[in-house]
């Protein structure tokens, strides 16, 4: 009985690691593959005591979107961006088709009538708040499946906030 349960511990341990490095090379994926979009930011308090220095996100566009009571719970947030790679919010839809070729699809999820497009915390090394505060825009990477991963904060001229810089 023991042989057994230690192979079914390494099995699961096997299958554990390699579910972690799937998600770690799909998140890879996405940051070489995929499209820049940036979402104008609302200002939020950055602090939290228990996590350190970080801001939550709020995107003026998921503020903004027309949520209602047949709006799905989950769905696709249909974008069109400007030369800036500013994206605006043009429709939401259930499912990943139709797009037109000048717009791009992010999920989005809907939890007490607010509107979540992804990524809602930007965590930051203690003492850099000041350099955040001047952030603007979010920037996320979508790939063609609608998923996206946060890379950086943008200021108002659409460059990325790095420390040190």
């Amino acid at each position: 009985m023991k042989k057994y349960s230690r192979i079914l511990i390494i099995v699961n341990l096997i299958l554990l690691l390699g579910y972690f490095n799937w998600s770690v090379y799909k998140k890879e994926q996405i940051l070489k593959d995929g499209r820049l979009v940036l979402l104008q930011l609302v200002p939020v308090d950055p602090r939290s005591l228990m996590q350190g220095d970080y801001m939550r996100l709020n995107y003026q566009e998921a503020s903004s979107a027309p949520v209602d009571k047949q709006t799905a719970k989950r769905g696709y947030a249909v974008l069109r961006t400007d030369s800036n790679q500013v994206g605006e919010i043009v429709r939401l839809q259930n499912t990943l088709e139709p797009v037109n070729s000048d717009e791009l699809v992010i999920k989005y999820k809907i939890v007490h009538h607010r509107l979540f497009l992804g990524a809602e915390s930007f965590f930051f090394e203690e003492g850099q708040d000041t350099l955040y505060q001047k952030a603007v825009y979010g920037g996320l990477k979508v790939n063609d499946k609608g998923q996206n991963l946060l890379v950086g904060l943008y200021d108002k001229d659409f460059h990325r906030i790095q420390p040190g810089k």
